[in-house]
C-alpha cells in the first residue's frame, strides 16, 4: 500500500474518532438524565460504562457505518448517529463481559469495570462479579433502545433493531466458540476462522455495513453474501493480526508484553501456526508455555525464536496480506454500483488493517 493511501485511510478514521467522541459523550449525559432517582449503583455502573466507552480505540466500526452509507449518498443520513452509538455500545458490552470471563484487571491503560467492581467492594466477591455482568448487561440494553428510539420511520427503527440484536446473539455464539477452541484437539484453519467470524466479523464489520446501508436506503437482503464475504475476510485478517501482533511486536509499539495468548492458554491463528510447524523438544517448550499461567518473557522470547526459526512469522504475514486483497478483490466488484469514493475506502481499509502495527 501507498504511503498516500494509508495516510488517507488514518485521515478518514481519525475524522470520524475525533467527531464520535463528542457524540457519545452528549449520549452518556443524556442517559443519565433519565434517572431512576434516589440510587448509587445505577449512576455509579452508568459512569464506569461511560468510562470504557470513552477511553478509545481506533472506532473502525464507527466509521464503517458512516460510510457503508456514503456508498449510496455524499448526503447527510439520519440515523447514522444512532447506528454508531448502537455499534459503540454493543462493543463496550463485548469489552466488559471479555474481561470478565479472562479475569483481566486492566483494559485500555486503566481499570476493568469488573476490577473496578471488586476494588469499590474487596469483601464481596460475588456482589462486584454480579455488578459487572449487570454492567456489560446495560451497554447491551442501551444499543438496541438506542436504535428503536433513533428519529427514523418504524420500518426502518425495526430493521436496524433486527440487525443489531442478530449481531448481539451472534457474538455470544463466537464467544462460547473461542472458549471451547482451547479444549480438545488443536483447531484447524476452519475452526479458527469460524470463531473469527462469529465472535469478531459479525458485529465489528458485517453489522456496522448493514446499518449505514439501510439508513441510506439500500436493499442490504439483495446484497447478503458478498457482504458477508467481505467481512468475514477483513474478520479473518484482522484477527490474524492481532494474534501475530500479539506473539511478535515489539511491547513499546503495541502497549504490552508480547505473549498474552500463550500466557492465557490461547490457540491463537500464532499459537496454532507454531503447533503445526514444531515436533519433539521445541513444541514441548510451547505447549508448556501454553499450559501454565505467567509464562515468563524468557519463554516467550524462547517461542518467538523457535517461530521465526520455522518461518511462522513470514507464513501469518503473508496469510494476513493474502485475505486482506481478498476483501479488497470483493470490494472492488462494487464500482459500478456504489459510489466510486467510498467503495475506494472499502477496497484500501483491509490493506490498511494487514500493515498496521497496533
Amino acid at each position: 500500500m501507498s504511503a498516500e493511501i494509508e495516510a488517507g485511510v488514518h485521515e478518514r478514521l481519525a475524522g470520524y474518532r475525533d467527531r464520535f467522541h463528542g457524540l457519545f459523550a452528549d449520549y452518556f449525559d443524556s442517559v443519565a438524565r433519565q434517572g431512576p432517582p434516589r440510587n448509587a449503583f445505577v449512576p455509579e455502573a452508568l459512569e464506569l460504562v461511560r468510562d470504557m466507552s470513552l477511553r478509545g480505540g481506533k472506532r473502525l466500526r464507527v466509521a464503517l457505518v458512516y460510510e457503508a452509507a456514503r456508498l449510496v449518498t455524499p448526503d447527510a443520513v439520519t440515523g447514522l448517529d444512532e447506528a454508531a452509538l448502537s455499534i459503540e455500545l454493543l462493543q463496550t458490552h463485548g469489552l466488559i463481559h471479555d474481561d470478565i470471563i479472562d479475569d483481566s484487571p486492566v483494559r485500555r491503560g486503566a481499570p476493568s469495570v469488573y476490577y473496578a467492581y471488586r476494588d469499590r467492594f474487596p469483601d464481596r466477591p460475588h456482589t462486584a462479579l454480579g455488578l459487572a455482568v449487570l454492567a456489560g448487561d446495560l451497554a447491551a440494553f442501551l444499543s438496541v433502545q438506542v436504535l428503536l428510539t433513533a428519529p427514523v420511520p418504524r420500518d426502518l427503527r425495526q430493521a436496524m433493531a433486527a440487525v443489531q440484536a442478530t449481531a448481539g446473539a451472534d457474538t455470544v455464539r463466537g464467544q462460547f466458540l473461542d472458549l471451547e477452541r482451547d479444549f480438545g484437539p488443536v483447531p484447524d484453519r476452519a475452526v479458527l476462522d469460524t470463531v473469527s467470524e462469529y465472535k469478531t466479523a459479525r458485529y465489528s464489520v458485517l453489522a456496522p455495513l448493514q446499518l449505514g446501508l439501510l439508513a441510506a436506503g439500500a436493499d442490504v437482503t439483495a446484497h447478503e453474501e458478498e457482504l458477508t464475504r467481505y467481512a468475514r475476510l477483513l474478520g479473518v485478517s484482522g484477527q490474524m493480526r492481532d494474534d501475530y501482533l500479539d506473539l511478535f511486536a515489539d511491547a513499546g509499539t503495541v502497549g504490552k508484553p508480547a505473549g498474552s495468548d500463550l500466557r492465557e492458554g490461547r490457540r491463537s491463528y500464532a499459537v496454532c501456526a507454531l503447533l503445526a510447524a514444531t515436533s519433539g523438544a521445541e513444541r514441548a517448550v510451547v505447549e508448556s508455555a501454553l499450559a501454565g499461567p505467567g509464562c515468563p518473557p524468557q519463554t516467550v522470547g524462547r517461542v518467538q525464536d523457535i517461530a521465526r526459526h520455522h518461518g511462522v512469522d513470514e507464513q501469518l504475514l503473508a496469510e494476513i496480506r493474502g485475505g486482506a486483497e481478498e476483501a479488497a478483490a470483493v470490494a472492488a466488484t462494487w464500482r459500478g454500483r456504489w459510489r466510486d469514493e467510498a467503495v475506494a475506502f472499502f477496497e484500501q481499509l483491509p490493506l490498511w488493517g494487514a500493515l498496521r502495527t497496533q
